[in-house]
């Protein structure tokens, strides 16, 4: 899941693949927008068929976090 969602953080925003980490975080270390992290969360919701809750992806900070989100929404 981590090597997808790299790949769909790449459509966003001008980072390498292989300067993205687990702990790499979006608005400081990746350079997104709130407009750019709104926008993949609804290209994650068609990617993997899933939902999120806008409540809870406001507190994610680092690729990790939404990783970790992500499996519970997938399992």
């Amino acid at each position: 899941m981590f090597e997808k969602l790299v790949e769909i953080i790449c459509n966003y925003v001008e980072v390498e693949p292989e300067n993205i980490h687990p702990e790499s975080r979006f608005v400081e270390d990746l350079g997104f927008t709130s407009f750019d992290f709104m926008s993949m969360l609804g290209e994650i919701e068609d990617e993997w068929d899933i939902e999120v809750d806008q409540e809870k992806v406001v507190n994610i900070r680092t690729v990790q976090e939404a990783v970790d989100y992500l499996q519970t929404l997938a399992d």
